[in-house]
């Protein structure tokens, strides 16, 4: 089984919008810091919503670089049911790294806000002007992203 690096776009994307969580790792005084947060995917950012304090909110304030990581799949596979070496995790994971911007234009808190939501349903939702002005919306622009699948069948030209 092999680790194969996913270069389209558009299959990144679709793990991506396929997860339920991702997860945000930040640095806090040097040390990682890692919290699964509900997202959605606005072109080339990562939109995120929370409370505006706290200890995620503070840190990303002293420390806005971030890493997000989303993983799709959890298939058990092995080569050799014997050997314990040859089991892995059939799975396909994208990483991005950018910057944290804090949204504060109503407007823009509210796209973000419908955004969340559709990534969890297609219902229409509305939100309150106190509703938007009180909750956190983060905006994380994509600088690098990456993808790979892992426990993919080798190609040999036995099983094309």
């Amino acid at each position: 089984m092999r680790t194969l690096f996913i270069e389209n776009r558009e299959e990144i994307n679709q793990i991506i919008r396929s997860c339920k969580t991702c997860w945000l790792a930040m640095s806090e005084n040097n040390f990682p810091y890692v919290l699964p947060m509900n997202f959605a995917l606005d072109d080339d950012s990562v939109i995120l919503h929370s409370a505006q304090s706290g200890r995620m909110w503070e840190t990303l304030k002293n420390n806005p670089q971030v890493c997000i990581n989303w993983t799709l799949g959890e298939e058990i596979a092995w080569q050799d049911v014997k050997v314990g070496c040859s089991y892995r995790v059939k799975s396909k994971s994208v990483l991005v790294e950018g910057k944290v911007e804090f949204i504060d234009d109503f407007d823009e808190k509210t796209r973000c806000l419908l955004l969340l939501m559709a990534q969890y349903s297609d219902r229409e939702f509305k939100f309150s002007r106190p509703a938007v002005e009180n909750v956190g919306v983060l905006k994380v622009r994509i600088e690098k992203i990456a993808a790979k699948e892992f426990g993919a069948k080798a190609v040999t030209p036995w099983n094309r």
